[in-house]
Parts: C-alpha cells; structure tokens; sequence
C-alpha cells in the first residue's frame, strides 16, 4: 500500500485546500495518507512514505514560502530522489516562476513527477480541482 506525506503551507488557506483535494483523492484511491503542515513534518520520518505532495503558494518574488517550507523543503530534498512526487501552490500575481523553479530544483534531486505541477490563481477552481485529485489517485497508484 502507498504511504503518501502531503506537506503544504498555506498563508490564506488557497494552498491548504488543495492539499485536502489531493490528500482526499489519494485516500479514496487506498493509499495510506498524512496531512501535515511543512512546521509539523518531521523530515526524519521521510523513509516512511513512498510518495510526497508538497504544496506552497508563491511568495515575494515569486519564490518559496522562506520560514517554513523552504527549510523544511531543503532537509527533504535528498530524501526525494526515485520517489513519485507531486507539487502545487496558489498564486495571486506572476507567471508561475516559482512552480516551474522548484519542480526543475526537484527533479534535479532526482523526484519522479507524477503529474504536472498544478498552480491555482486564487482559491483552486474547477480545473485546479480535478488537477488535485489526479494528483492524489497518482501518487496513490504508484
């Protein structure tokens, strides 16, 4: 059985609820599933899974939440290499430099993407709905 981390930051809760979209969905596809917060994620326990969703809106300059989730984010990526993972955020400005930057920083790590990371201006619409829970029945099945 999969064992899927879906590890989010959320500053307005636009990024939150697409972890509960792709966590749900993962879920409904039988994996086992742990929702946590990038501040509740113990990057020791990495080992344990064999999937990851991370999820963080863009922030500044287009660029990764800095207090929380990069740090956690930076002690995770050695821990990515080989493993099936999926990433997605919420944006209010910008083009989505920040998704296309660290997708390319986690696939350097050696990450396997199972989707293509999933942006959402704003509150996830019907599209970055249905995008989540692909996201989640593919980690789910991998």
């Amino acid at each position: 059985m999969s064992k899927i981390a879906v590890i989010y930051w959320s500053g307005t809760g636009n990024t939150e609820a697409m972890a509960d979209l792709v966590a749900t969905a993962a879920s409904a596809a039988g994996a086992a599933v742990d929702k946590l917060t990038a501040a509740e994620f113990n990057v020791a326990t990495a080992g344990d899974y064999t999937g990851f969703a991370l999820g963080c809106p863009a922030m500044g300059a287009e660029q990764l939440e800095e207090s929380e989730f990069e740090p956690m984010y930076q002690s995770l990526r050695g821990a990515l290499s080989g493993k099936p993972v999926g990433l997605f955020g919420s944006y209010g400005w910008g083009d989505g430099e920040w998704l296309r930057t660290w997708a390319e920083d986690a696939e350097a790590a050696g990450a396997r993407m199972v989707v293509e990371p999933i942006m959402a201006n704003g509150a996830p619409d019907g599209d970055a709905e249905t995008a989540c829970a692909a996201m989640g029945t593919a980690l789910a099945n991998t």
